[in-house]
């Protein structure tokens, strides 16, 4: 899990939501992600699809049988859905995502029965690391948006501000 932190850590980096993910294959980390869908311009670029996509290429099958995802944060509903799909063997996540997890949160797909492939969950590993990440990033954006506002607030408030007067209504015409 560790891992898949230090790839939180790249993604936060690059400006975009700190979630890291690997797989691992046989004790040995084959693929690793991080949140790219902001760079990459592509809303499937969550860190879990990035790994899935580097590891099924590094072994020439997008059947990842016996291999393990560790992801910082509880994968949506599309990931479910990739790591499904990947066959992955176990799932081993961080942080409680309780607006979209997928793994009990919100809805749990892993413990549907009419669904054909079934991962051994292991839920909320590391997960104060993890939450403390999403938290930290969170808070700085918060902040930074109440300091722009602030700071066009303060603009807008000043007379003259955009090189112009302040316009005043026209006295009324006592006669």
């Amino acid at each position: 899990m560790q891992c898949a932190l230090d790839q939180a850590v790249l993604a936060q980096s690059a400006g975009e939501v700190p979630v890291g993910a690997v797989v691992v294959l046989n004790g040995e980390v084959i693929a690793s992600g991080c949140n790219q869908p902001i760079g990459r311009n592509d809303p499937t670029a969550h860190a879990e699809i990035v790994a899935l996509r580097a590891a099924a290429l590094r072994i020439g099958n997008y059947r990842l049988a016996g291999c393990e995802l560790y992801v910082t944060l509880e994968p949506c509903a599309m990931c479910a859905g990739a790591i499904q799909h990947a066959r992955i063997a176990r799932l081993v996540w961080g942080a409680k995502d309780p607006k979209t997890g997928a793994c009990g949160s919100v809805v749990d797909l892993f413990s549907q029965p009419l669904l054909n492939h079934h991962a051994q969950v292991v839920s909320e590993v590391m997960a104060p690391e993890s939450a403390a990440l999403l938290q930290g990033f969170f808070a700085q954006r918060r902040a930074r948006a109440k300091q722009q506002a602030l700071a066009l607030r303060g603009d807008a408030l000043r007379s003259g501000a955009l090189g112009t007067e302040m316009i005043r209504p026209p006295e009324s015409d006592p006669a």
